[in-house]
């Protein structure tokens, strides 16, 4: 019973590895979607994301991501740094990871410009032996003497990631490659392989009220969309629509598997994600809310996530400067005054 339970959890740790946690508001963590954005914005920019997902379970899952980058006009770069922590289970897996980033922007044409991106992580992963609880524990005041609980350890891996981003004032489409040096994840001195990820997003600005550049509020939709491709097995499909009128944004979501056949020949279904962004000056709150839709969601509870994006600079620049190096930023999800020009 006691390998029995620890095949249990090893192979559970293993199942939710094979797939990286991800975030609703994927254009809420840049980053973390694609080092194609690094240094996307004419500022520094620090962004903070939480998600806590099935809170109705005993143990929810928890991810959390840290971000900062900048663009440098010089040198054309972006130089960025992501940290991400992920804990599921009863048993306190958890991943972590630190990645540095660099982006180089090319001007195609005077409207669109070309961003490729790469990263460069190291992370680790493993239980908290400590949490387990085997049968002889309970004679032992909690002390397992099985020789197999000691095989348990962290594992330590380098990772590599690439991307592009192709863009203009109110078109973008990129794609983003994770883990192309299949880091091993194994914390059993064995092999096993975390497979490739790879992203494929875009999206459109539709301005409702015909000139972006007037002092009128704003008003525009920003459809877009993600799809995810990680081994031979997964696939998904993330597509909505943002309606935006500044400083409010509110958006409707849908994730699945649409291209992917059940067993009874049915569409797999995940949630509906409803959003609701405030973005001031230099500040922009985001939360949404999972609407589970899949076979778990009397129990699963959903999942709620919460971004902070904080954009600075902490130094004046001469207009012809600013002139010289400005490059067209990114569509996103909010519009300020001067940004677009």
């Amino acid at each position: 019973m006691k390998k029995l339970l620890l095949i249990f959890f090893i192979t559970a740790g293993w199942s939710a590895r094979a797939q990286d946690p991800q975030f609703s508001q994927y254009y809420q963590a840049p980053l973390y979607l694609n080092p194609g954005f690094t240094g996307i914005t004419p500022q520094q920019r620090l962004v903070l994301n939480h998600r806590l997902q099935w809170p109705s379970l005993p143990q929810a899952f928890s991810t959390y991501a840290a971000s900062y980058d900048i663009f440098v006009d010089e040198l054309r770069s972006g130089f960025g740094f992501l940290f991400t922590t992920d804990k599921m289970g009863s048993a306190g897996w958890r991943t972590t990871t630190a990645s540095l980033l660099y982006s180089y922007k090319v001007k195609l044409t005077e409207n669109i410009v070309f961003s490729p991106g790469l990263s460069f992580g190291y992370g680790s992963n493993g239980l908290d032996r400590s949490k387990l609880r085997l049968g002889d524990g309970l004679e032992y005041d909690g002390i397992s003497l099985d020789p197999e609980l000691n095989k348990l350890g962290r594992q330590s891996y380098f990772d590599f990631g690439s991307g592009f981003l192709i863009y203009s004032k109110s078109l973008w489409i990129g794609a983003s490659f994770t883990h192309m040096n299949r880091p091993n994840l194994s914390v059993l001195n064995e092999v096993s392989r975390l497979d490739m990820k790879t992203a494929i997003h875009g999206g459109v600005r539709i301005s409702l009220n015909g000139n972006i550049h007037s002092r009128a509020k704003v008003s525009y939709l920003t459809p877009s969309f993600i799809y995810r491709m990680q081994g031979k097995v997964f696939t998904q499909l993330d597509i909505g629509l943002n309606y935006h009128i500044d400083p409010i944004s509110v958006g409707i979501w849908y994730r699945g598997k649409p291209f992917q056949q059940t067993v009874i020949s049915s569409v797999a279904q995940d949630a509906f994600i409803l959003y609701l962004g405030l973005y001031f000056k230099n500040l922009t709150v985001g939360y949404s809310y999972d609407f589970t839709i899949s076979e778990m969601q009397t129990a699963s509870g959903g999942a709620h996530e919460i971004s902070i994006v904080y954009e600075f600079n902490t130094r004046s620049t001469r207009k012809d400067i600013k002139k010289k190096y400005r490059l067209i930023p990114c569509p996103t999800f909010n519009s300020k005054e001067g940004f677009w020009n």
